[in-house]
């Protein structure tokens, strides 16, 4: 008598069990338990409970798996540095709009930024995501110098080093936020504008 696999039995025979970005944020969660270099193939198919051959039905190698979360991660922030630029108004509100927008980005793709943060540059596509991560807080402080020269920001500090200050300020929610004890992103970063501004405005 045939009898018809079930579908644990289907996907341990290497077909696939998931869609490709399901399987990339589910090996993002095993890398950052586990850190990327340590994480092979191997433990990445053992932690979703599918073959190896299920994973390479989606992607070609591990690294790949990074690239895709690097990109999600940094094509958000960029595009709220991009519309945060383009904010009406003085330098002030583009500040705040940025910081509001990251904060959100961070909340939705809390997986990759997280992997995005704890690179150390050990590949070429971890170099090339650090120097767009640099550039992320280059633009951040070329908005900083023009509030400063506007008079909404104190000048006692370089627009660099309030940047990397703001942008530690607003990574650090990796460490503690969790979407079923935080509040939401728009409080969250109301909360962090509110904070941050009082330590940088101008008396």
């Amino acid at each position: 008598m045939t009898t018809t696999p079930t579908p644990t039995q289907a996907t341990r025979r290497g077909r696939p069990g998931y869609d490709r970005q399901t399987l990339v944020d589910l090996c993002v969660k095993v890398f950052n338990r586990h850190g990327y270099e340590a994480t092979s193939m191997g433990m990445l198919a053992t932690e979703l409970g599918i073959s190896k051959s299920a994973i390479y039905h989606h992607v070609k190698t591990k690294e790949e798996i990074l690239q895709s979360a690097l990109d999600d991660a940094l094509d958000g922030l960029e595009a709220v540095t991009e519309q945060a630029e383009h904010t009406a108004g003085p330098a002030r509100d583009k500040i705040e709009a940025l910081i509001k927008g990251a904060v959100k980005v961070l909340v939705n793709r809390q997986h990759s930024v997280t992997l995005l943060l704890r690179l150390r540059g050990n590949s070429e596509v971890e170099t090339k995501a650090l120097l767009r991560r640099r550039d992320l807080t280059t633009r951040l402080a070329s908005l900083i110098a023009d509030a400063q020269a506007e008079g909404s920001v104190r000048e006692t500090t370089s627009p660099k080093v309030l940047a990397r200050l703001i942008y530690g300020t607003v990574n650090s929610l990796v460490d503690w936020y969790s979407p079923e004890k935080s509040a939401g992103a728009e409080q969250t970063g109301d909360v962090l504008v509110d904070l941050i501004f009082q330590g940088i405005e101008q008396d």
